[in-house]
């Protein structure tokens, strides 16, 4: 099973965002696990995980997470765009492509 982090400011929005991804996931018969966390509590999960996307109001802290992940998984920002549209479709097809 390949794991997803979603990393916002506090975990809340990227929730929603979360249960899109989910059933898109489901949709189309891909067994992960997606997670949403606050910044402060993304450290401790990242050697668990597969890759990482930020949301964009904590793109400036890209850096700071690429660091604690120690090139181990790649991180990257979700698209503004596919975050406000809660596009779970889209943001899952570029979290797929990280992971290849």
């Amino acid at each position: 099973m390949k794991k997803i982090l979603l990393v916002c400011s506090a975990g809340m929005s990227t929730s929603m965002l979360v249960k899109k991804m989910q059933e898109t996931a489901v949709k189309e018969g891909k067994d992960y696990e997606i997670e949403a966390l606050a910044l402060s509590e993304a450290e401790s999960k990242i050697d668990d995980v597969n890759v990482i996307l930020l949301g964009p109001q904590v793109r400036f802290q890209k850096p700071q997470v690429e660091k604690v992940a120690g090139g181990r998984v790649p991180v990257d920002v979700i698209d503004m765009q596919q975050y406000g549209m809660m596009d779970g479709e889209s943001v899952l097809k570029h979290a797929e492509s990280l992971m290849e």
